[in-house]
């Protein structure tokens, strides 16, 4: 029976059909076409499952003229459409064939299902089996923005499809910069997989990387395969190609093969594994070359694992060796990797309770010297083992706990066991508008010394009480700044510290080195870092604070100022003698005060942020350390940082001694027309008059791709510096072809923003 319905010109039909519209265009809508093996080295999660026909839900038509039989055909003509639940179909004309379950539409076909469309001149549909094709399809994936056309998709059943001579790109344009081409793709969402045959990827009608066969995953998921190659240059390699191959072996554990080809050196093999499960994870990587320049085999081994063994119980690894100490500086493309010199090999076993924890490490290193500035290695620790427990305010107090002992060993070197056990009691006083926090803490510690030389003492001990009371007014008032309103603190703070003269010249020097000297440190008990050395002390920290904040918390600007002032000079020190009080104290007679820290900082506006902090001798009459720096980031895309650093006290990391800096750096992304972008760092030593570190880059941003091409120089040693070239083509939401540039840009401009992604507005709103 058919009804009709509104009027002559309009018909409708309501049928309650049996068996379920076929879901094969929602399987290939969702995935026909993109080669995934370009993502196979990242783990993506995998999207939501379309939800299933209801078998009963009804199927509504509508045209202008329907002719036929309900119980074996209806011919629709004119305006057709047919919708069953998220699936949408239109066209010129349709056919329903009843008995066989088969839909056939023709001219000007237009299909949605879910968030994607097709259209085709031709489309046939046994919507029992999910056999079926659509001819000279077209096709827009909906989540992605994936689109393509195709001679053919036939569809074998609800979910495997053959996609014949289709392409694939991301590309809005008709006439797309780049797109892939294949012979056939099989998809099988049933197995999650696609197979591309006779696969070649085309950038400005030119090919460039040829897949004569490829599988990938369906939903998004990791899937064995040749990923993109990776080109660069080196200064100390020449030109360099890798070809990864993915290996996608389980769910939670994968292999990523690495064949490098570096000209000048040979063929290196490199490769990466990594695993995770419920309560572990972990990686290993190992990559190793027969040197042509060397004539020797070199290597680089790193594994990195943690894992629970038990609720609170956990363990963790980090192994790494090298096969000679220049491996870092010959193969690595990171200023971090390239003056890496030591090599840890710990293992840790840990517990960790409610108020409580224990630790217990294994550390050992490998030291990659430099011939030209060596250095000492540092003590091995076999074994430390370290406890700290903390309870607040038990009966208004904080009680911390904290025992270690190590034994640490260095060959011919004095090593021995050190074991210490620190106890401190504070009464914080908080209320509104001040705080007040006295402390008092006892350390003893006791060594038990090898290697010394014949007469010397191997049993040594040391106890020190600390006392220590903190205290700081806060002040506020109404203020403004370029005319928004503020609010404006003045926090003046006052610390003193009392720890008597304990004589410790007798005692090693394991872990221990003097402090930095920052506002951090000022408001310490121990001006020295680790535990050999605890310095005596009559000492307050004077320091006043004022902040500009907004009413919604925002904080604007902060300056602050802040000084020590020694009521005895410390006679602690690193050797037998005092040679350091003169480097941190000024004015007047020696060790009375400290040198002068000054900071200044803040967003001052939307566009215009600065960081500057100094430290000034009075004594000297001149700056020991400072550091100014601002930023102008006046829109998305747009910034140039400015920054100059002065330090009198740096120490060489290559040769070990004193040796003043002065440098300055300046960095930047700048757009040189609408589709060209500068991105650039020189960090200039005015002393050595030559570029420490540098970066130079150009981007081009198209509307569905980017070119990159940067130049990178890093310090390899004391005497060597390496440059780098990366050459990168990003194709959107598809791959990248070439050498990733990305963390040596952001590491190397602070602000910069990615010149695909949308804008983002620097700073805070002002």
């Amino acid at each position: 029976m058919i009804r009709f319905s509104k009027s002559l010109t309009e018909r409708t039909v309501n049928w309650r059909l049996a068996r379920l519209f076929s879901s094969a265009m929602a399987v290939a809508s969702a995935s026909a076409l993109l080669p995934l093996s370009v993502y196979a080295q990242m783990t993506l999660p995998a999207p939501a499952a379309a939800p299933a026909q209801d078998q009963d839900a009804p199927v509504n038509v509508s045209a202008e003229q329907m002719t036929g039989r309900p119980d074996r055909q209806v011919n629709l003509d004119r305006d057709v459409e047919v919708v069953k639940g998220p699936t949408t179909i239109k066209s010129d004309k349709a056919e329903y064939r009843i008995i066989q379950d088969e839909v056939e539409a023709t001219g000007h076909v237009w299909m949605r299902r879910l968030q994607d469309q097709y259209t085709g001149d031709h489309a046939e549909m046994n919507m029992g089996t999910g056999a079926g094709y659509v001819s000279s399809p077209t096709y827009l994936i909906g989540k992605n923005g994936g689109r393509g056309k195709a001679e053919r998709i036939d569809f074998i059943s609800d979910d495997q499809a053959l996609v014949t001579q289709g392409t694939y790109s991301t590309c809005e344009a008709p006439d797309p910069d780049w797109y892939l081409r294949a012979n056939t793709m099989d998809l099988d969402s049933g197995r999650d997989v696609g197979t591309v045959h006779g696969g070649l990827l085309y950038f400005k009608d030119v090919p460039i990387l040829a897949a004569p066969w490829m599988s990938f995953a369906l939903s998004g998921e990791r899937k064995s395969g040749v990923l993109p190659p990776t080109i660069g240059a080196t200064s100390t390699g020449g030109f360099e190609l890798a070809v990864p191959y993915y290996f996608n072996l389980a769910p939670n554990y994968d292999l990523t093969l690495v064949p490098k080809y570096i000209a000048r050196r040979g063929l290196q093999m490199g490769a990466e594994t990594r695993y995770m499960g419920d309560t572990y994870n972990g990686s290993l990587n190992a990559e190793g070359i027969q040197d042509r320049v060397t004539g020797t085999g070199r290597y680089s081994l790193s594994s990195r694992h943690s894992q629970s063994l038990a609720p609170g119980l956990s363990m963790s690894w980090n192994l790494n060796k090298a096969s000679d100490n220049d491996y870092a500086s010959d193969f690595s493309h990171s200023i971090t990797g390239s003056t890496t010199r030591l090599l840890p090999r710990t293992a840790t076993l840990s517990y960790v309770s409610t108020y409580w924890n224990l630790v217990a490490r294994v550390s050992k290193y490998q030291l990659l010297q430099d011939v030209n500035a060596p250095i000492v290695k540092p003590y091995d620790r076999v074994p430390q083992l370290t406890f700290n427990g903390t309870r607040y305010d038990v009966g208004g107090f904080d009680v911390d706990t904290v025992a270690d002992f190590t034994r640490f060993s260095s060959g011919a070197l004095v090593g021995g066991d050190r074991a210490y056990l620190t106890q401190s009691v504070s009464y914080p006083i908080v209320r509104p508008g001040y705080f007040i926090t006295p402390k008092v803490t006892l350390d003893a510690t006791s060594y038990k010394l090898n290697n010394l030389a014949p007469g010397q003492q191997t049993n040594l001990t040391r106890t020190v009480p600390t006392l220590s009371l903190d205290s700081g007014l806060i002040f506020e008032r109404e203020s403004d700044l370029l005319g928004r309103s503020m609010t404006q603190t003045l926090e003046p703070r006052l610390f003193y510290v009392r720890t008597p003269y304990r004589d410790q010249t007798k005692l090693p020097i394991f872990d221990s080195g003097l402090a930095d000297f920052n506002f951090a440190q000022i408001f310490s008990e121990n001006r020295f870092v680790g535990h050999d050395r605890i310095s005596d002390a009559n000492q307050l920290t004077a320091a006043v604070t004022s902040r500009l904040i907004e009413e919604n918390g925002l904080e604007r600007l902060r300056a602050t100022v802040g000084q020590r002032y020694y009521f005895a000079d410390p006679k602690v020190d690193l050797t037998s003698t005092s040679t350091t009080a003169t480097t941190t104290t000024s004015s007047g007679s020696l060790g009375s005060k400290s040198d002068l820290l000054l900071a200044l900082g803040g967003q001052i506006t939307r566009e215009f942020s600065t960081d500057n902090t100094v430290q000034y001798s009075e004594t000297l009459r001149q700056m020991v350390r400072s550091n100014f720096g601002i930023r102008w980031q006046p829109a998305p895309k747009r910034v140039l940082n400015l920054q100059y650093r002065l330090d009198r006290t740096y120490v060489n990391p290559y040769t070990g001694v004193l040796d003043p800096l002065k440098q300055v750096d300046m960095s930047g992304q700048w757009p040189l027309s609408q589709r060209i972008y500068a991105v650039g760092r020189i960090n200039y030593s005015i002393p050595d008059r030559t570029v420490a570190e540098g970066l130079l880059g150009l981007e081009y941003k198209a509307d569905c791709w980017v070119f990159r091409v940067v130049a990178q120089r890093i310090p390899t040693s004391s005497t060597k510096a390496s440059t780098g070239f990366f050459f990168q083509l990003e194709l959107n939401g598809f791959s990248q072809i070439g050498s990733n540039p990305m963390d040596a840009i952001k590491s190397s401009v602070p602000g910069y923003q990615k010149v695909n992604l949308p804008d983002s507005t620097p700073g805070n709103n002002f």
